[in-house]
């Protein structure tokens, strides 16, 4: 019986333990969610004003667009606005680069490759690009051929580290290595959960000349507007991407502080469980050691 107390007392001291270290990294979580919640918070105030610019100055050419499909202003607005025949489909898919995020990269894996069997017959049809390890590592595991990867993103990633990937993958759609650009990814809802997304990026769509008339802002050209839109709307379509990839960020501080919290509860319900299951052998231990006092006094009279 002793045996059995003190197996059961180590394990109530190792489980305190680890649930003392699932709670700090519940805290850690919490700190980083806070810290990302505020970024993208301020990060789309900056993006609904590009947008808002870039309506009120596209409106006409978006309306004679959707008329004629052609080249207006000196401006390729076939590469970022036009919708061309659609041969191949570039994906950038975000995961995480480690666990402990509940079922958070699952999630995004699992709903990803579904689409990509639904919609598409063979691999020749679409262009990969993971963010995150997991991700990475999940494609190659399966075979299959990734034009980029990018890992090992901070916490809060600034536009610096994610620039590679999102320059490359707007001069290959305008170079035509595919012809329309979705980011999947898990989009932040609040601290206990998420939504699986699948965002068109390019070509722009989300443009509409209809809101133009609710701008009432003159602007001052300076060189032409014909050349500050020329670097607006590629620097519009990275913007969209980053944005994908802050919210996805967020998305997965939240699901961090949800699975340690998750874990700590589970730790403090095993420790209850087994101080109960101490109790009760200790009680059986000292019931026994009477009984065998008292059958021992017996003896002797």
């Amino acid at each position: 019986m002793m045996a059995s107390l003190n197996e059961i007392k180590t394990r109530i001291a190792s489980t305190k333990k680890t649930s003392q270290i699932t709670n700090a990294m519940q805290m850690v979580s919490a700190s980083k969610l806070t810290k990302t919640e505020a970024y993208s918070a301020k990060f789309q105030l900056y993006a609904s004003r590009v947008r808002e610019i870039l309506t009120h100055l596209t409106a006409s050419e978006l309306t004679e667009l959707a008329n004629s499909g052609r080249e207006l202003g000196g401006i390729n607005y076939h590469s970022m606005l036009l919708h061309r025949p659609v041969k191949k489909t570039g994906y950038i898919v975000i995961t995480s680069d480690g666990g402990l995020v509940g079922g958070y990269n699952s999630s995004i894996l699992k709903q990803t490759m579904t689409m990509l069997e639904d919609d598409h017959d063979s691999a020749d049809e679409y262009v990969l690009l993971a963010i995150g390890g997991t991700g990475a590592d999940f494609f190659k595991a399966r075979g299959v051929k990734l034009a980029y990867e990018l890992r090992n993103l901070s916490d809060q990633p600034s536009f610096d580290e994610v620039r590679k990937i999102v320059s490359m993958t707007t001069s290959m759609y305008e170079n035509q290595v595919f012809d329309e650009l979705y980011v999947c990814y898990n989009h932040h809802v609040n601290s206990l959960s998420s939504q699986f997304r699948v965002e068109k990026m390019l070509p722009i769509s989300d443009l509409d000349p209809s809101e133009a008339q609710t701008y009432r802002e003159e602007y001052l050209f300076e060189p032409s507007k014909e050349a500050i839109l020329d670097q607006l709307l590629p620097q519009y379509a990275e913007s969209l991407i980053y944005g994908a990839i802050v919210d996805a960020k967020t998305a997965e501080h939240a699901a961090g502080m949800t699975a340690m919290k998750t874990a700590t509860d589970n730790a403090s319900a095993i420790i209850d469980d087994l101080t109960i299951s101490y109790n009760r052998a200790r009680q059986a231990a000292i019931t026994q050691e009477i009984t065998e006092i008292v059958g021992g006094a017996s003896a002797l009279e």
